[in-house]
């Protein structure tokens, strides 16, 4: 497609695609397109203009196509000249048809777009209005909008509740009875800009937030001839078979043919118990299985569905609302009646309408109701932009509260690719066939340990094939199977020695009491008997000791380490990173009891973790934090989601929490300060009628533009 540069400066292009007109759907392909390319950091599209605003990175890129060795770095040098050749080389083969598979099913722009004109539409109309109609019709117009809200305030009667309905119908009604229907048209247009930013803001909060919990499942492990395949999900039609194990998520929409498990579908139902699913029941795209596997016919390959489900539950659950916002909720409605009930003692002492009505004009209410919510979902949305996902208000303000933090080691404080660093073989067998089993096993569970042992075994070339029975895996122990007639277990010493009964080979002692400590164990037994040690190499985060430093600075005062790993590598890891305590060799239950202890001793908790056997702490925790390219079933379970690229997120999510209450507790302060000042300047006769509703309605849109502004650019 033609385009020309408009203007540019470094690191940053604005490009004019000439084309006559530009649809919202072709803008979002553009925009997709163009974040798909080497060295882009962001794109902005306006349609309206057929511009794009590229930024692009001028030092360092990703060269895509390159092959290296792992040992290599994964940059090459490149300049800012190439990156910009290349943008515009990828703009001049750009074409619709072609890329619209880059655009996922919801962007947000079309919602966008309605919004901004609805807002713009509204203000317009009142410009002519006020400017251009002549009074009496002013007069018709004003009276039959305030029909609605007349009504409002009536229905509210009728259920014997005085809220802010009935207020506003009142200060209308009482406006147009002394004939001042400019205050009266005023008041309507305010509430009306209101109500938009309201409704705006919300919807626009929730679909970042449902786009953000869609589902992150590229490849699925098909069925195909009594052999498991993995494939991308694209791939997949409706009646293909495709097998799910426990810790997974559901990928499509099915019917269970056959197995049993244990599903948690809380992100659909919000129900917070599994569900049982055999044979002929249905399961969703997006529920995860807990316990047990089984194998699903698909039925839709379309993901629309589970968009609009999540969209259902994050506007009808409960978790948007913090508590600090529910009590200004019902502050505002408890407000109600002192405000009708202090204009009409202001009548009755003064038998003056104009010193009564400004009670009535200058409620606590509207900002109070308008801009909490507003606070809080600009803040999840805001948290959106630094990768975190947060599933309501109410963990936001329990992250502000929290005095404790629990880690998970391998995954959170170390990296999540740790790696096979030596293979110690028994038993006379040799590396490739035990390394081949183990991939074997490992392939089908989402742990960044089974990750590093495909790895493994894919960089030596090995290929696996499925040799084995069903698998069964339990949860921080380790695997079983049976292959080929005899016995595999898989996994850490308590499960292969203890559990399993497994034994060393005779006369080599000696070799397994000389395994390098440094390293993370995963032992592998044939029959009962020793075959293999797996020495895993997990580094160490390197921004860890800082993050944790940090958030020590930003108030949490108890910092705990706990892991399923040996002691001696939790005592160096807890070491470097500077953890107040750690726990090594716990099970999943235990790390539940101690954050249980934890609330026992009057403690609000954090817990961090990627996988299955973090699942129970996060759900005990006040706040369940998951690592993005952890299990499924810990990401269901977490109440926020941070990126995997670093754990600096964890400080991002403290401050703005922070923040968010520091601003709700401001918002609190001026409502109430301003409001009452403008009431008694009313009452007092200083202010009259019309200006105190211009001043308060002013006020209210203000600070609720203000909540809507991001909390850390402010600092």
């Amino acid at each position: 497609m033609r385009c020309k540069i408009v203007h540019e400066s470094k690191g940053r292009m604005r490009v004019h695609m000439i084309c006559g007109h530009m649809t919202l759907h072709q803008a979002d392909i553009l925009e997709y397109y163009l974040r798909a390319q080497n060295g882009v950091t962001d794109v902005k599209v306006y349609d309206r203009t057929c511009d794009a605003v590229i930024f692009y990175r001028t030092g360092k890129v990703s060269a895509p196509g390159l092959s290296v060795k792992s040992s290599e770095k994964d940059f090459i040098p490149a300049t800012a000249k190439i990156v910009r050749a290349d943008i515009i080389a990828a703009l001049s083969r750009f074409c619709y048809e072609k890329n619209e598979a880059l655009v996922p099913d919801h962007t947000g722009r079309a919602l966008n777009r309605e919004f901004e004109d609805k807002l713009v539409f509204t203000i317009a109309g009142r410009i002519v209005t006020k400017c251009f109609l002549p009074l009496p019709v002013r007069i018709l117009i004003t009276a039959v909008r305030s029909v609605r809200y007349i009504a409002m305030g009536i229905r509210s009667l009728m259920r014997g509740k005085i809220e802010v309905a009935l207020l506003d119908a009142t200060a209308i009604t009482v406006s147009m009875l002394r004939g001042d229907f400019d205050t009266a048209s005023s008041v309507m247009f305010l509430l009306k800009i209101g109500e938009i930013l309201e409704e705006w803001t919300h919807k626009k909060s929730v679909d970042d937030l449902a786009r953000t919990m869609s589902l992150k499942v590229d490849r699925v492990w098909q069925l195909v001839n009594g052999q498991e395949v993995l494939v991308p999900i694209s791939d997949i039609q409706a009646g293909d078979e495709i097998v799910v194990r426990m810790g997974n998520m559901i990928p499509l929409d099915g019917r269970v043919v056959s197995g049993e498990a244990m599903v948690n579908q809380s992100s659909i139902t919000g129900e917070p118990l599994a569900v049982r699913k055999g044979i002929d029941s249905y399961t969703y795209a997006g529920t995860v299985v807990e316990e047990g596997e089984c194998v699903i016919c698909v039925d839709k390959v379309s993901g629309t569905g589970r968009y609009d489900k999540i969209v259902r539950m994050i506007e009808d659950s409960e978790k948007l609302k913090s508590a600090t916002e529910d009590k200004a909720s019902h502050m505002a409605d408890r407000l109600v009646p002192f405000s009708l009930g202090g204009t009409v003692l202001t009548w009755l002492l003064t038998r003056n309408a104009a010193k009564a009505l400004p009670i009535l004009m200058v409620d606590f209410s509207c900002a109070l109701k308008l801009s909490m919510p507003l606070a809080v979902l600009s803040a999840m949305r805001e948290s959106n932009a630094y990768h975190i996902s947060v599933k309501g208000g109410k963990f936001l303000e329990a992250v502000s509260e929290a005095d404790t933090i629990v880690f998970d080691k391998t995954g959170t404080l170390t990296h999540a690719s740790p790696s096979v660093a030596q293979i110690v073989t028994f038993d006379g067998r040799r590396e490739k066939d035990v390394l081949r089993m183990a991939a074997c096993l490992e392939e089908h569970y989402p742990h960044s340990v089974a990750k590093a042992v495909v790895n493994a075994a894919k960089e030596r070339n090995l290929c696996h094939e499925e040799r084995h029975t069903k698998v069964e895996y339990v949860v921080a122990h380790g695997i079983s199977s049976i292959v080929e007639g005899q016995k595999v277990v898989l996994g850490s010493y308590h499960f292969v020695f203890e559990d399993e009964q497994c034994r060393i080979p005779e006369g080599e002692q000696e070799k397994f009491d000389n395994l390098p400590d440094e390293y993370s164990h995963l032992y592998l037994a044939e029959s009962g008997v020793l075959t293999a040690v797996l020495c895993i190499e997990d580094p160490l985060r390197e921004e860890a000791a800082q993050v944790i430093a940090q958030l020590k600075d930003t108030g949490i005062g108890k910092v705990v380490m706990m892991t399923g790993d040996n002691e001696r590598a939790a005592r160096a890891v807890a070491a470097a990173v500077g953890v107040d305590e750690y726990h090594a060799e716990v099970l999943p239950e235990d790390k539940a009891a101690f954050i249980r202890s934890e609330h026992e001793a009057g403690r609000r908790v954090i817990m961090v973790g990627d996988g299955v056997n973090d699942s129970p702490a996060l759900s005990e925790s006040d706040v369940g934090i998951a690592i993005s390219d952890g299990a499924a079933i810990a990401r269901e379970i977490a109440d926020v989601t941070i990126s995997a690229d670093d754990l600096y997120a964890l400080v991002t999510l403290k401050n703005l929490s922070d923040e968010l209450m520091n601003r709700i507790h401001g918002n609190y302060r001026f409502i109430i300060g301003f409001n009452l000042m403008l009431i008694i300047l009313g009452v007092a006769g200083v202010l009259p009628p019309a200006t105190s509703s211009l001043l308060h309605n002013t006020s209210t849109i203000a600070i609720s533009l203000k909540s809507m502004t991001n909390l850390l650019d402010q600092k």
